[in-house]
């Protein structure tokens, strides 16, 4: 069955990598067969695939998923958008938003000692690692539990630790969220057992993806295939934990060379749930799948990240800006060159931020310094000196000067007079 689903996603990536070539060929109607109408590859609806409407932009194919965004991560342009604001179930996805939290908030080596908050999860319906009341692990042990394998029990308690309570850290994982410009995400926990509460969006789950991956520690631990923990004070012997997220796994059918971390979920009411972040070609690229069907998530991942990598290439602007403080990379089409963007500037504090456009959508970013700013500060400050000037000069008087030297003129000829006159009497 696999076999067939990895065939399915090699015509897949196939379809959405020369998707736009295809579109390009002129064929006219006199010439079509059936034939040729067949071994055509469809590119998806804009209103389906929204980043297809952008002019000029690389066509791309749909997928069976309900939602779907891959985001270029250091210019956060975003490459391939399917319903990627609409709200669905998030699954383990929430475990990330979790660890973020823990490792913004805690040292690894932390001393986590288990409460009956969170043996509870061992008796949830979800994964666990039969964590026992009273045991103690350290908080960089609990980060690999959660992650490479999905350990409820393990995050109910870490959430209890940093936030004196389960409620207190859902509260800041909402408010960690908003943050990080998250529009549309609401958690009720920190596991991601069904709730019908709780929801986010792709796109949101990217911008949640890419700050995780940010942190060191997290990506080291994203990235982990297997982990164990030694012997605990209650248990007597070693867990060995193995994670099940296949992209990263090299004996999987799902393994991707550059996926550099990530993590699959499953609830029956959230469908298969994927994020991943992968490296290549000078870019890293965050992949979120929502909604999709058990063992295809993996395969759909692989060949939008595919997508991505083919069609697209960071694009660094000439300096002719003497003032540009940073930025200036944009990624763009294959082929686009400086000229076929358009730019909007925004001052503020004595900056600029000027963001590029490509056929209307955002690609990147840079910080100008106002130089104009600066000269209307430089005039202004000459205006206010040379009239502070002014006013002083005008202040004063050298009238009495005057007088004080004719009067002392006046007395010495006076003396003279007299000295003369003594000298002939």
């Amino acid at each position: 069955m696999k076999k067939h689903i990895r065939f399915t996603a090699a015509l897949l990536a196939l379809g959405l990598c020369v998707s736009t070539a295809v579109s390009q060929i002129p064929v006219s109607a006199t010439e079509e067969t059936a034939a040729d109408t067949s071994a055509q590859v469809q590119t998806a609806d804009p209103s389906i695939v929204t980043t297809n409407g952008i002019a000029g932009w690389p066509q791309a194919t749909d997928i069976s998923s309900t939602a779907a965004v891959v985001m270029e991560t250091s210019t956060n342009t975003v490459l391939y958008s399917k319903n990627a604001d609409q709200a669905l179930y998030p699954a383990s996805a929430v475990k990330i938003m979790t660890c973020l939290l823990v490792l913004e908030n805690s040292s690894l080596d932390d001393q986590v000692t288990m409460t009956a908050t969170g043996v509870s999860g061992v008796t949830d319906g979800g994964a666990n690692i039969s964590a026992q009341l009273d045991e103690v692990f350290t908080m960089e042990q609990c980060l690999y539990a959660i992650m490479v394998a999905s350990a409820n029990d393990i995050a109910l308690q870490v959430a209890e630790h940093i936030s004196g309570s389960v409620d207190a850290f859902v509260a800041a994982m909402n408010a960690r969220a908003q943050e990080l410009g998250c529009t549309n995400t609401v958690f009720t926990n920190p596991t991601g057992l069904p709730d019908e509460n709780q929801h986010i969006t792709a796109h949101d789950m990217a911008l949640i993806m890419e700050a995780a991956m940010a942190n060191d520690t997290f990506r080291t631990i994203a990235a982990t295939t297997s982990y164990t923990i030694p012997a605990t004070n209650v248990s007597g012997g070693d867990r060995v934990l193995t994670n099940n997220f296949t992209m990263i796994n090299n004996t999987s059918d799902g393994y991707y060379e550059a996926c550099i971390g990530g993590k699959e979920g499953y609830t029956q009411a959230s469908g298969s749930t994927l994020v991943c972040e992968a490296a290549k070609n000078n870019m890293k690229l965050v992949c979120v799948v929502l909604n999709g069907a058990s063992g295809a998530t993996d395969d759909e991942a692989i060949a939008l990240l595919n997508y991505g990598f083919d069609n697209f290439a960071p694009l660094t602007l000439p300096d002719d800006d003497f003032n540009r403080l940073s930025g200036g990379t944009v990624i763009v089409p294959n082929g686009a060159a400086a000229d076929s963007l358009t730019t909007e500037d925004t001052a503020s504090d004595g900056q600029i931020q000027r963001q590029y456009y490509f056929g209307g959508t955002p690609v990147g970013t840079a910080i100008l310094e106002d130089v104009q700013q600066e000269k209307d500060t430089a005039a202004e400050t000459g205006t206010k000196n040379m009239k502070a000037a002014q006013e002083f000069s005008s202040s004063r008087t050298y009238a009495p000067y005057y007088i004080i030297g004719a009067i002392g003129a006046a007395f010495l000829l006076f003396f003279l007079f007299l000295m003369i006159h003594v000298i002939k009497s």
